[in-house]
């Protein structure tokens, strides 16, 4: 088992992938998860509950797992200092640089299947399944007991030689292989990613509150975005990848060598006035096979009247937001009439 997990190593790196081995059990993790859902830190998620069981118990989703291969791929498109540029222009839309390309879950999974169908033309059949946040996983918590990376304050997975700019995905498997070490953790009395949560969703070490999150308000919430909220979110308009970009470990992440990551339609630099003049058809089409599909045209719509309204007031931006003030959707008109409200505000 030892040489099989050496030469399935080899090969997850001949994919791309880099690979640690975990047992399945994650006992202080589903300790973690059950006090995080009996304070309802997960707000709108009610599958994060409906789910628990599956989480703690992986031989829900693949009777006899005894092992995990746990998988890293990088996927940071642009050097950091061009999402920092990108941020700072209050009219530029920006999104998670996860989001610019292709929808990761397919890429890695299908990774992981190439590198099951491998072991399988070496040892013949055995058990497994593949997941990449496509299923009740507690996947940082295996990859950290799979040597991967540590939790950091953030509860991002780091690692000291790519930071954390990383997809995880997991192959469980029905072998008996046998475990990585995890490796310590190395944030010591660093708090960059506390500091810069603009809307303080790290409540302290190890601990966030999705309920503040942007990433939560942007993509996971379904309704209006609080109020109080609102102004804190700037120009994100899907995700937030603030706790990444002021790491110091990120400092040696490396770009991604997958093209189905790069970016597309120009999403890494699109105009804020630009992305809201599309009508739904073009939502569609232009997300196709992205993550961004799964926000829909509506709620897609809602975050960019509220980076708007966010932005300095330009002649643009008023006629923009003045051509959607009868929207059909009540969420977007109130979240269009709010930007009005706030441009005013700002103006005055």
């Amino acid at each position: 088992m030892h040489r099989l997990a050496d030469t399935i190593r080899r090969w997850g790196a001949e994919l791309g992938l880099t690979l640690g081995f975990s047992a399945p059990q994650t006992p202080a993790a589903v300790v973690a998860l059950d006090q995080w859902l009996a304070q309802g830190r997960h707000g709108e998620m009610a599958w994060m509950a409906r789910h628990r069981d599956q989480r703690a118990d992986p031989a829900q989703l693949l009777p006899q797992v005894r092992s995990v291969i746990c998988a890293r791929l990088d996927y940071l498109p642009e050097p950091q200092d061009a999402a920092v540029a990108r941020l700072a222009d209050p009219h530029t839309a920006y999104l998670s640089r996860y989001a610019l390309g292709r929808d990761y879950h397919k890429v890695v999974r299908q990774r992981l299947k190439q590198l099951a169908l491998r072991i399988e033309q070496e040892i013949g059949p055995f058990g497994w399944r593949p997941f990449s946040d496509s299923a009740p996983v507690l996947e940082k918590p295996l990859a950290a007991q799979a040597g991967l990376g540590w939790q950091g304050k953030h509860t991002n997975l780091l690692c000291r030689e790519r930071g954390s700019w990383f997809f995880l995905g997991e192959l469980y498997t029905d072998l008996p292989l046998p475990a990585d070490a995890p490796v310590s953790d190395h944030c010591g009395d660093c708090t960059a990613c506390i500091d810069h949560c603009p809307t303080g969703a790290i409540t302290a070490p190890g601990q966030l509150d999705a309920r503040r999150c942007i990433a939560y308000l942007t993509i996971e919430l379904h309704g209006p975005i609080p109020e109080p909220l609102r102004p804190l979110i700037g120009n994100r308009i899907y995700g937030c990848d603030d706790c990444q970009l002021c790491c110091p470990w990120n400092r040696f992440a490396t770009l991604t060598r997958e093209r189905d990551f790069l970016p597309r339609h120009g999403l890494d630099h699109a105009a804020l006035v630009d992305l809201f003049a599309w009508d739904e058809a073009t939502f569609l089409a232009r997300t196709e096979g992205s993550p961004l599909r799964r926000l829909g045209w509506e709620r897609w719509l809602r975050n960019l009247a509220i980076a708007l309204g966010n932005a300095p007031p330009t002649a643009a931006s008023r006629a923009a937001l003045a051509q959607r003030r009868d929207a059909p959707s009540p969420l977007v008109r109130e979240h269009v009439a709010w930007a009005e409200a706030r441009l005013g505000s700002t103006e005055s």
